[in-house]
C-alpha cells in the first residue's frame, strides 16, 4: 500500500458521533442547504465527530453523485471542528473506489467501507474488497460491520486483527447484535485500532466496556444527554452515566414498542427533529415520513422522554 497520502490521525477519534441524517425536501430532492445546517448543528450540540453518509443519511437512496455532493457539503460545514467520517462504500468494488477517492478530495478526516450487500461474496472476495478500497484511500479504513444490512456474516475479530495488522483498518464501526466483540478486540489491537459501537440499544454498555465512542442514527436527537454519558463513563461514573441514558432508553423504547405505530427509525429521529423546532426534513422514497396521526401521538408522548417540543421553549 502506498503512504503518498497522510495516515488520518484517527487517535482523535472518540466519542459521540451522530449518523447524521441527509436532508431531501418534501419532493424527494437532496437538501444541501438543510443538511449543511442540520451538521453544523449537530456540532454545536457538543458531538466529538460526524459519521455521514451511512444508514441513517440514506446512502442507498443517493446517486453517487448525490453522495459525492454530502461529502463536500459535510467537510464545508464541519469546518474542521470534529472529525468527518463518511461511508463511501457501495456494493462494488469499483464503485467504493470510486466514492473513496472523492471523499478524500473532499477533505474528509476518514472513510469507512460497509461490507457488500445483496449478493453473497465469500469472505476471501469480502476482505480482498476492503484490501482494494484502502489501497485506493492509500490510509486505512473503518469497516462497516453492519451484517443484519449486508448480504455477508459479520467480519470476525481475527478477520478485524488481520486487516488491523496489514494496515488496511485502523477502525471499525461494529453494529452487532453483541457487545462483547468490542472489549476482546481492543484487547488484541490496543489504542491504535479505533473502536465504534454502531448501534442503539447498548450504547452506555458499549462504552462502558472501552469502545472508543458511538455511532447512531438515534444521536441526531440525542446529542448532549449522549455526551454526558460519554463523560460520565470516562470519569468512571457509572451511576451518572445510567442517569444520563434514561432519556436515550425512553426514546428508544418508544420506537422499539412501536408506540406511534408501524414507522423506521429515520423517520422517527426527523419528526423528534420537527416537533423539537428543528428541520427534520423527509424520509425519500420508499421510506415515509410519519403521519399526520403518528406526529400527533409522538407529540404526546415526547415530554415523557425529556425532550422540549417546540411550543414549550423560550
Amino acid at each position: 500500500m502506498t503512504t503518498s497520502t497522510p495516515v488520518p490521525d484517527s487517535a482523535v477519534w472518540a466519542g459521540i458521533f451522530p449518523a447524521a441524517l441527509t436532508m431531501f425536501d418534501e419532493r424527494g430532492r437532496l437538501d444541501e442547504a438543510a443538511t449543511a445546517d442540520h451538521l453544523d448543528w449537530l456540532v454545536g450540540q457538543g458531538a466529538h465527530g460526524v459519521f455521514v453518509g451511512g444508514t441513517s443519511g440514506e446512502f442507498v437512496g443517493l446517486t453517487s453523485d448525490e453522495r459525492k455532493a454530502l461529502f463536500a457539503v459535510a467537510v464545508r460545514a464541519v469546518a474542521g471542528r470534529v472529525p468527518v467520517l463518511v461511508n463511501a462504500g457501495s456494493y462494488a468494488t469499483a464503485a467504493s473506489i470510486e466514492l473513496t477517492v472523492a471523499a478524500r478530495e473532499a477533505g474528509v478526516d476518514g472513510v469507512a467501507a460497509v461490507q457488500p450487500y445483496y449478493h453473497r461474496p465469500h469472505r476471501v472476495e469480502t476482505l480482498t474488497h476492503f484490501r482494494a478500497v484502502a489501497a485506493a484511500n492509500e490510509a486505512p479504513i473503518m469497516i462497516y460491520n453492519i451484517p443484519l444490512n449486508a448480504a455477508v456474516a459479520a467480519v470476525s475479530g481475527d478477520d478485524l486483527m488481520m486487516l488491523y495488522e496489514e494496515g488496511v483498518a485502523n477502525a471499525v464501526k461494529n453494529t452487532l447484535p453483541t457487545i462483547h466483540d468490542n472489549p476482546e478486540l481492543l484487547a488484541r489491537t490496543g489504542p491504535g485500532m479505533r473502536i465504534f459501537y454502531g448501534g442503539f440499544t447498548n450504547g452506555l454498555e458499549a462504552l462502558a466496556g472501552g469502545a472508543h465512542g458511538w455511532i447512531s442514527g438515534i444521536l441526531n436527537v440525542v446529542v448532549p444527554e449522549a455526551v454526558r454519558v460519554h463523560a460520565a463513563v470516562a470519569a468512571g461514573d457509572l451511576a451518572a452515566a445510567r442517569e444520563a441514558m434514561v432519556p436515550i432508553m425512553e426514546l428508544r423504547r418508544i420506537f422499539s414498542t412501536g408506540a406511534v405505530g408501524q414507522t423506521g427509525d429515520i423517520a422517527l429521529w426527523r419528526a423528534v427533529l420537527q416537533l423539537s423546532g428543528r428541520h427534520g426534513g423527509h424520509c425519500r422514497a420508499p421510506l415515509l415520513d410519519l403521519t399526520t396521526e403518528q406526529l400527533t401521538t409522538l407529540e404526546r408522548l415526547l415530554p415523557g422522554v425529556g425532550i422540549e417540543l417546540a411550543g414549550q421553549q423560550g
